[in-house]
């Protein structure tokens, strides 16, 4: 697969609106892209099982992990003014939150267009000028008067998810994608490319793909897919947040153009070991650039997973900058590299490998 073509799909991953419980587009990219290399099936939740082409179903069963959500909005309330409460939907912090573009699903299921906002500078007292609003203070506004109008000419009702407005665009001088939704489809991303990429080949596993729902709200969707699959091992499929411009040189363990991170530890998963010896070894046998991370806090689909039967699980993440902020970066070098530790790695995995783990 050419850059070029990857470009294309991540650009189109990002740009899908798919917050938790309404990743229906990033769905249909996902099926339209791989359908010629597996079978695939979708439940309700929206998760989709991606079987690759060449499974037998009686080889040890490797699951790949990708959730297809993003964090985002949903209305709450509509004031009569026509301006709507909302609440965030996945962690957010609300000083990333104001004058922010949105767009809204209404009725009809079009998407249209908002701002997030606040009480404008002119009507703050000094001291709220001095305070950060909490999200209960904020509003999105889609250039309505009154609830009535919003409900019957805009056709928004309370319950109606929103996503931030962004397009994604690829940046040449520094090979980076500026764009939305990097948590998480740029995981969903490598999970698609890793699976064509290894479809009708002879491997020692039956590679079986996830693409979760509902991570940001508690690893649901993986929850339900684990169950399905029942597999032996898995591979998670991360955007994991960069922290290149807050920490000190020596905590460095997730920067740009710096190879994908592999997670050792947070606060819900310690990586097998033995596996994840496996993959920095052949990161260090292939010159592969690779880091390393534990983090005192965060999550991922790959919890659940471990905890089913006690898979051996390893997460292997692309940098994120700015994550779950409307505005994210990605280096193209991160993704190309993770993708090629990925399918390197699944063909070195044989039964008397995984009995190692």
């Amino acid at each position: 697969m050419s850059k070029e073509e990857s470009i294309a799909l991540i650009r189109d991953l990002s740009n899908a609106n798919g917050v938790s419980g309404f990743e229906d587009d990033v769905v249909q990219i996902a099926k339209d892209y791989i359908d010629p290399f597996a079978q695939v099936t979708e439940d309700h939740m929206r998760n989709l099982r991606i079987a690759r082409n060449g499974n037998t179903q009686i080889k040890p069963q490797l699951q790949l992990d990708a959730h297809s959500d993003e964090v985002g909005y949903m209305i709450q309330a509509i004031k009569p003014n026509g301006t709507m409460r909302f609440v965030t939907v996945g962690g957010q912090a609300a000083v990333t939150l104001p004058a922010h573009k949105v767009r809204i699903r209404n009725n009809a299921g079009d998407w249209l267009p908002g701002i997030i906002t606040s009480t404008p500078p002119h009507f703050m007292t000094a001291a709220e000028r001095q305070t950060l609003p909490p999200v209960s203070a904020l509003t999105i506004d889609v250039g309505a008067t009154s609830a009535a109008e919003v409900r019957e000419k805009f056709g928004i009702d309370v319950g109606a998810p929103a996503v931030p407005a962004v397009n994604c665009e690829y940046i040449p001088q520094s090979d980076v994608l500026l764009g939305k939704a990097f948590d998480n489809r740029i995981g969903t991303a490598l999970l698609l490319e890793t699976i064509k990429e290894l479809a009708d080949q002879d491997l020692a596993v039956d590679v079986v793909g996830s693409l979760s729902s509902q991570e940001e709200v508690g690893e649901r969707g993986a929850t339900v897919m684990v169950r399905k699959i029942k597999p032996d091992l898995a591979i998670v499929f991360e955007g994991a947040p960069a922290d290149d411009t807050v920490m000190p040189d020596y905590m460095i363990q997730s920067g740009l153009h710096r190879g994908p991170m592999l997670r050792d530890f947070d606060s819900s998963i310690i990586a097998n070991p033995r596996f994840q010896k496996l993959a920095i070894d052949t990161a260090k046998e292939n010159h592969i650039k690779y880091q390393r991370s534990v983090r005192s806090g965060g999550g991922n689909n790959g919890a659940v997973i471990n905890l089913y039967g006690g898979a051996a699980t390893i997460v292997i993440s692309v940098p994120v900058r700015f994550a779950h902020t409307a505005y994210c970066y990605i280096a193209y070098d991160d993704f190309a590299a993770a993708k090629e530790l990925a399918v390197t790695l699944i063909k070195k995995l044989t039964p008397t490998v995984i009995d190692q783990f």
